[in-house]
């Protein structure tokens, strides 16, 4: 008797909590450095409770909850506040935050995909900068970042903000936020306050520098705009790029 007792207390003792395990197993970690898909279901839902109990870390109470779940989520959601409470470790705010999340991804399965803008062309570009650049008094540049079908990924990024002639871009945040973004393709905009849509020799300087930055990093550099109010200068369809 004396000998299982010791055995026990030794399994305990060595029993490794969340934050002593190696840091790419532990959830939230897993999930910073290979995104959300590298993890278990048992994983995810363990970061939504934060922790288990004395006897188990989230992950394993969550692996119990889902084997008696037969290892389904539209079972898991179908428990009840109560049910769920049943297990050592899940109280009521545990239990609300576990069965929100089932719902949320019950919702999200009956909405449609947002449909990306197609910004594959410089009237696109265009119409889509225009409201945010037709009233600056100053020079700003903006970048428009796509995938490989010419889709918008993100709202466009201002990369600086300079003065009535001219604006300074620094070459390596463009890149910078290409890459955050996983964007494929890149184009760059810039306003002229004069409202005179001739590219200045700068301007073909930037270009030529954006475009061969692109190509180191492997990025396809779509278009250089310069916008006016009702008016603008590609760089595509001058055929300059």
């Amino acid at each position: 008797m004396k000998q299982d007792t010791a055995n026990t207390e030794a399994d305990v003792a060595g029993k490794l909590s969340i934050t002593q395990w190696a840091e790419e197993d532990r959830p939230r970690e897993k999930l910073m450095k290979k995104g959300a898909q590298a993890l278990s279901n048992a994983e995810l839902l363990a970061i939504l409770i934060g922790s288990g109990s004395t006897k188990e870390t989230a992950v394993e109470l969550m692996k119990r909850v889902l084997k008696d779940c037969k290892n389904n989520l539209n079972t898991l959601g179908k428990k009840s506040i109560r049910e769920l409470c049943q297990y050592n470790g899940i109280g009521e705010a545990k239990a609300i935050t576990v069965l929100a999340a089932c719902e949320l991804g019950k919702r999200r399965q009956l909405e449609d995909a947002e449909e990306r803008l197609d910004m594959g062309s410089a009237t696109a570009i265009y119409n889509l900068m225009l409201p945010r650049m037709q009233d600056l008094d100053v020079e700003e540049a903006w970048i428009v970042l796509m995938n490989q079908h010419y889709r918008l990924i993100k709202d466009p990024i201002r990369i600086s903000h300079g003065g009535i002639s001219e604006t300074a871009v620094d070459v390596r945040i463009a890149i910078k936020e290409a890459l955050l973004a996983n964007a494929t393709i890149l184009a760059l905009c810039h306003n002229h306050p004069s409202n005179n849509i001739k590219p200045s020799r700068e301007d073909d300087k930037l270009t030529e520098r954006v475009k061969k930055a692109c190509e180191v990093m492997r990025i396809h550099f779509l278009d250089h705009l310069i916008i006016t109010d009702g008016h603008y200068y590609s760089y595509h369809e001058q055929g300059r790029l």
